[in-house]
């Protein structure tokens, strides 16, 4: 019998089983049974690999160490790591003698949209400066297009891995706040982040506690998914609630105290370095007060423009500036790999030069340069000396086009006056913003003249660099747009606008008139998106996005020539003061950092509470308070919520020295 059942057993054991779907991160490019045999059989050296990289250095970083090694590849996955010339020669071999062999680089949090590329182009200029892997939370285009937008941004042909966060909340803020151009439903969004594409569910308003976003976080977490976080800052009992949602990382923290508090919180600090700001320096002037917590860090973009990638690099430029502030290479190149996948449970696949992973390779004359000579994605070369080896043929859906619809109202400068609250007054205080750190608001009131002739409207105040700011739906073709004043940009004339307002995509434009504001938006439908400056009724010069609003079609080259153009013109015609104006204005209206936002409904208090007129009232003494559009005063009184209030721009709020401030 023992003889009998023996046979019988391994013939059933031989059998080709269903291996049962799943849905963890990842399992869509999880290795099949048969390239585990293929791959056993390689490693013990009685099958022929598909490539040997011969004479490398590969960076251990599991263990923190350099060693002399062959890497082994068989198809797309690592079959073995070996002593130098341990297996025979083959016909297809690198030589990497005097080189390092590291994985490839993963950003853990990046919005493609503000790339202004669609994902091929992205992997066009990205994949060989080494970054290969993406977290990317596809909230701009979810935010015109819903579902399939967020589809056609998680996948491309080109050799980029994209995993998706999904997005949070669409629109973020309710009927009352916001029109938004679609909707997402709940039940969706947790269906999503259940996907095996997805790796975390996006990012979050700090400030949102209610039941659908808990039903969002709880399915993210059932599903073995992290909770991409956005504190703004945050601390004490409002971040100690955020993080009891099961939020598993951060981008905004970047002093030492904040970064170690949100390590202590078991949160993964993701250290952005984007075009309105990079944490990078300041995250790593005091990193030995972190200990262990070097493990829980890795990096990202977040909003990050072509050009600056072209100009910069991407993950390669985390690695560069954190090994010249002194983190050890090791430590630094791990932040760049192992630790972001180990986080979003990708280890099995990609992070490390270890047996069974995916066979995405950096190739690199020095560590320190972080400049890889040969990128290797699925066991292929894709990129040499900095140059793709492979074309962006990914289509462009017709459904994504022709988003734009704005109603010819907007071309009209009485679209946008704003009146004192009596018709006797010649001024009157207003609220306002004042950008700083990037996307980073703070409130104040100041007094502003009327127009001396009819109709005698609220004017701006280019001396003191108060502009105005207006949002517009230019999705469903109504009249909606909510307006306030913005403080940062130093225009001295014209106007900017651009499409890609977050989180709504909205049209937002910042002028130093209501005729400059009512030229952009007819410059803006004109162009069918995209971003334009205007001064005098001339376009001085535009960057077309015609993909949703806020990508363009066209190859990264064209966008990062046309984007420098504009922007040489802003500063240079109109007197702006901002390195990327169209970016930062793109922020203005985010609702998620107080102290103020602005949607197409109006100018938001409170993180999202409610509207809010953006003319006070003012009594005798010079104190102001607010009120609502409809008339109800509210108890909160806005302003800069920066405990020294030792800014300039507080001096905006005492009537007896704000005509004074320049």
């Amino acid at each position: 019998m023992e003889t009998a059942r023996g046979p019988a057993m391994e013939s059933s054991e031989n059998r080709p089983v269903e291996i049962h779907p799943s849905s963890a991160t990842g399992a869509h490019l999880s290795i099949t049974a048969e390239e585990l045999v293929n791959l056993r059989l390689v490693a013990r050296g009685t099958s022929k690999p598909s490539l040997i990289i011969r004479h490398g250095t590969i960076l251990a970083l599991h263990t923190g160490e350099l060693l002399d090694r062959d890497v082994v590849v068989s198809g797309r996955h690592i079959a073995a790591i070996t002593p130098w010339d341990h297996f025979p020669a083959i016909d297809n071999e690198l030589e990497a003698r005097g080189k390092f062999i590291s994985p490839s680089f993963i950003d853990t949090h990046i919005h493609v949209e503000y790339t202004k590329l669609v994902p091929g182009e992205l992997a066009r200029l990205s994949v060989p400066r080494g970054t290969t892997t993406i977290l990317a939370d596809a909230n701009c285009i979810a935010n015109v297009l819903g579902g399939r937008g967020m589809d056609f941004m998680g996948t491309t042909s080109t050799p980029l891995r994209i995993f998706r966060q999904v997005s949070h909340k669409i629109p973020m803020s309710g009927p009352n706040i916001e029109l938004g151009g679609t909707s997402v439903s709940t039940a969706e969004i947790c269906e999503r982040v259940s996907s095996t594409e997805a790796a975390t569910l996006g990012e979050s308003n700090p400030f949102s506690l209610d039941l659908a976003s808990a039903q969002k976080q709880a399915a993210a977490l059932r599903a073995g998914k992290r909770i991409t976080g956005h504190t703004a800052l945050l601390e004490n009992e409002p971040l100690w609630a955020y993080c009891a949602g099961g939020i598993g990382d951060d981008h905004n923290a970047h002093k030492p105290a904040d970064v170690l508090e949100r390590l202590r919180l078991g949160m993964m600090l993701t250290v952005m370095s984007g075009s309105m700001n990079s944490n990078i320096e300041s995250v790593f002037s005091d990193f030995a007060s972190y200990k262990d917590g070097l493990d829980y860090i890795s990096f990202c973009a977040d909003d990050k423009l072509a050009e600056d990638f072209d100009a910069t690099g991407h993950i390669d430029f985390h690695v560069r500036e954190a090994i010249r502030l002194g983190v050890p290479p090791l430590k630094a190149y791990k932040m760049a790999t192992l630790n972001a996948a180990s986080y979003y449970r990708l280890d099995h696949l990609i992070g490390s030069v270890t047996p069974a992973k995916l066979a995405d390779l950096l190739i690199l004359d020095k560590l320190e340069d972080a400049r890889p000579e040969t990128v290797i994605v699925n066991g292929t070369i894709v990129a040499q000396n900095n140059r793709p080896t492979f074309k962006n043929t990914d289509p462009v859906p017709p459904f994504t086009l022709n988003t734009i619809h704005l109603d010819p109202y907007f071309f009209s400068p009485s679209a946008y006056h704003i009146f004192p609250r009596s018709s006797d007054q010649t001024s009157a205080w207003v609220q306002g913003m004042e950008m700083f750190d990037g996307y980073f608001k703070r409130a104040f009131h100041a007094k502003l003249p009327t127009s001396p002739t009819s109709p005698h409207h609220l004017l701006c105040d280019t001396a003191k660099d108060i502009l105005k700011v207006v949002v517009i739906d230019r999705h469903h073709g109504t009249k909606s747009r909510g307006i306030s004043y913005v403080r940062g940009f130093g225009l001295k004339k014209g106007a900017i606008g651009c499409t890609t307002n977050c989180e709504n995509q909205n049209l937002v434009i910042v002028g130093t008139s209501d005729d400059e504001i009512a030229h952009a938006a007819k410059a803006i439908a004109e162009l069918g998106g995209g971003m334009v400056a205007v001064c005098e009724g001339e376009v001085l010069g535009a960057v077309r996005l015609d993909v949703a609003g806020c990508m363009s079609s066209a190859p990264w080259e064209d966008v990062r020539d046309d984007s420098i153009a504009l922007d040489k013109k802003v500063m240079e015609v109109l007197g702006g003061i901002l390195e990327h104006p169209f970016l930062i204005a793109s922020f203005v209206g985010l609702v998620a950092v107080p102290d103020l936002g602005l949607t197409e409904k109006g100018l938001v208090y409170g993180g999202g509470e409610g509207l809010m007129d953006p003319v006070l009232e003012a009594e005798e003494d010079g104190v102001v308070s607010v009120s609502e559009p409809q008339g109800a005063k509210t108890a909160a009184r806005i302003c800069c919520r920066c405990p020294s209030h030792a800014h300039d721009v507080h001096r905006f709020m005492d009537a007896s020295t704000s005509v004074n401030v320049s």
